[in-house]
């Protein structure tokens, strides 16, 4: 307890009991931290309206309940040549859920994909 003291102090403990109480404060500060998920929902360059608002559906519903959202477009065979359709559906993906979502991260190539984070608004603010 107190090296420094002339004669030094020390205590006697139950180290079982010790490492219980221990344990027990780990598992209640672990109870109370927020677990951030992030879903994926996948898009196409050439996908159609009824496609893209289930996608969006979807979406919305994960961002409610608070996980975050990665959307991402794969571009398959020559479609890589054409990176702006990609771009403008995920730009109008975005757009759609601005009620419900912030864009945490822009649209950004990654290989032959391209993707953007959306994180659900907190209410606080």
């Amino acid at each position: 307890m107190a090296p420094q003291a002339k004669p030094p102090v020390a205590r006697i403990m139950d180290h079982g009991k010790f490492k219980f109480e221990q344990q027990k404060k780990e598992r209640e500060i672990r109870k109370n931290q927020k677990v951030i998920v992030v879903k994926e929902v996948r898009l196409s360059p050439g996908i159609d309206d009824h496609d893209f608002n289930t996608k969006l559906r979807n979406a919305i519903k994960f961002l409610e309940k608070g996980d975050k959202v990665k959307a991402s477009i794969r571009f398959k065979g020559r479609a890589i040549t054409h990176k702006e359709i990609g771009q403008r559906v995920l730009e109008r993906f975005a757009e759609a859920c601005k009620e419900v979502a912030t864009v945490e991260q822009r649209p950004k190539m990654d290989g032959r994909s391209m993707f953007l984070m959306l994180a659900p608004v907190n209410e606080k603010e």
